[in-house]
């Protein structure tokens, strides 16, 4: 009788299990839609950086060659050059007002603050390093004061007779300022404030850019309103909290909203990457462990958290192939500008070290030159009226994603933003305004811009935006060696450690 109850009670558990089986398999059909993404393994080695690799789609590069050409080739000439005077300073405006939104988020951590420096300090500036500062306003021209000045001193000459009056209103003035700056900004894919009057000069060297300890909701509504307001989409995903285009969408893009999407995503991914390899470790510190200046480092656990395939709903390796995708973009910008670029001063008022950083430029482009896949901008805005339509959408989107950059709350991110966004910009201007299409590859025409056209040339602060930038985006694809790596070492150490308990157990069991 016992056996038999025994047995009844087996059945009964096993009708339980079999019931709980298929209560659970419903549970996961009735939501799959929004957990199938999720079902990725854990990051390791493997799962961050086993699609980082092969065709980068877009372009007929592929991720191993960037990777080679990078780490061997560009990336100690760039450093060399943004290490010079000449890209060092930044004139940036770090006081305008959010335009979109009120926020009075600022990060008050003192990492977040910056170091700028006077005009003065800045080397050659009295010398006229800073040139670009010192345009005439066109309107001064006509101002009362401006003509003051006698026409000579011939008594044949009858002023009354001969009057001119170029006199202008203060209100015509107001309205030339306004042709000035549209006509300006035709062909600019970003907002250049280097002119405005509390924009300052900052040392990039003592402002790295690095992880400062700005979060949250502030932080994440500056990347949310670059993505789902300003970014080309097919569709809102279905992921409320998830921002971002899903790969998968992207497909039913054409070519330009495509590259405009991932020259974005890769931009954030570099940016993510420089966080997570100078993170501030001395924040986990306490007391006097924690160094006053501050301890930063590579943080593993956060590189996984941004680019885990089973936290980023399977994209982290396609934002990371996104980081290539941009550093061909803005190397194909350097290249096609190289003629002009090497011909600028790059003036210090040092002798010395302005002949240094030319060579340098040169030898650097020298190298840009002969790589064999370069991005080819000439298959986008090719049919007629749509074309010119869609390139002014396009320049009109990532104009807005500059002034968004005056909305982040801490200062050092700001600046880094700023710079890697205008950077960016002035690549993109140089790719798809048509100002640089007709003297590339012709020495002499880019000779005649410098001397005859100036109202071509690139702005100073446009040409330090545009090698930092592209030194930023080096330098991130440098790092993720150094994480792949650490990966690698993590795993190896853990199977060390699993295989080490196992002996110790076997050792027990005899």
């Amino acid at each position: 009788m016992r056996s038999k109850v025994i047995e009844l009670s087996k059945m009964s558990y096993k009708n339980y299990c079999v019931v709980f089986v298929i209560f659970a398999l419903a549970i996961v059909q009735a939501v799959g839609h929004d957990t199938e993404l999720y079902e990725t393994a854990a990051c390791d080695s493997n799962a961050c950086f086993e699609e980082l690799h092969g065709a980068l789609g877009d372009c007929s590069c592929n991720v191993d060659t960037i990777d080679y050409f990078n780490n061997v080739k560009i990336f100690p000439r760039i450093q060399s050059v943004v290490g010079k005077d000449y890209f060092r300073f930044y004139k940036v405006n770090l006081k305008k007002e959010c335009p979109f939104w009120v926020d009075d988020s600022r990060c008050a951590m003192k990492y977040c603050h910056i170091k700028t420096c006077s005009k003065e300090s800045v080397p050659g500036i009295e010398n006229g390093y800073g040139n670009d500062d010192d345009e005439e306003f066109p309107a001064l021209k006509y101002s009362e004061n401006a003509q003051t000045t006698p026409c000579g001193s011939d008594t044949d000459h009858d002023p009354a007779l001969g009057y001119l009056n170029m006199t202008l209103s203060a209100a015509s003035q107001y309205e030339i300022a306004k042709w000035k700056a549209y006509d300006d900004s035709i062909g600019n894919f970003c907002e250049c404030d280097d002119k405005d009057a509390d924009a300052e000069y900052v040392d990039l060297s003592l402002n790295p850019e690095r992880y400062t300890g700005y979060k949250g909701p502030s932080a994440h509504r500056i990347w949310r309103s670059i993505y789902q307001e300003n970014c080309f989409r097919v569709k809102t995903n279905p992921y409320e909290s998830f921002p971002y285009v899903l790969s998968s969408d992207l497909s039913n893009m054409c070519l330009e909203k495509r590259v405009f999407y991932r020259a974005v995503s890769g931009l954030h991914s570099s940016i993510n990457i420089h966080l997570c390899s100078k993170y501030l470790l001395s924040e986990k510190k306490i007391g006097f462990a924690a160094p006053p200046e501050g301890e930063w480092g590579p943080n593993l656990e956060e590189f996984q958290r941004r680019f885990d395939p089973s936290k980023t709903f399977g994209e982290g390796s396609n934002w990371l192939k996104n980081l290539y995708f941009v550093y061909l973009l803005e190397m194909r910008a350097l290249a096609k500008a190289g003629p002009y670029l090497e011909r600028e001063d790059y003036f210090t008022g040092n002798p010395v070290e302005d002949e240094e950083t030319r060579d340098a430029i040169r030898n650097m482009l020298g190298v840009i030159y002969t790589f064999p896949d370069h991005f080819n901008e000439s298959s986008m805005f090719t049919v007629g009226n749509q074309a010119i339509k869609l390139k002014q959408e396009f320049r009109e989107h990532f104009w807005n994603i500059s002034r968004i950059m005056d909305c982040v709350g801490c200062d050092k991110c700001k600046l880094w933003g700023k710079l890697q966004t205008q950077g960016l910009g002035t690549a993109l201007k140089i790719l798809f305004s048509g100002q640089w299409d007709s003297f590339e590859g012709d020495s002499d025409q880019g000779r005649l811009m410098l001397k005859h056209k100036s109202h071509k040339r690139l702005q100073r602060t446009e040409i330090v935006a545009l090698f930092n930038a592209f030194a930023r985006l080096s330098n991130s694809i440098r790092e993720l060696e150094n994480f792949r790596n650490m990966l690698r070492s993590h795993e190896e150490t853990e199977v060390f450690l699993n295989c080490e308990k196992d002996v110790e157990h076997r050792t027990r069991l005899f």
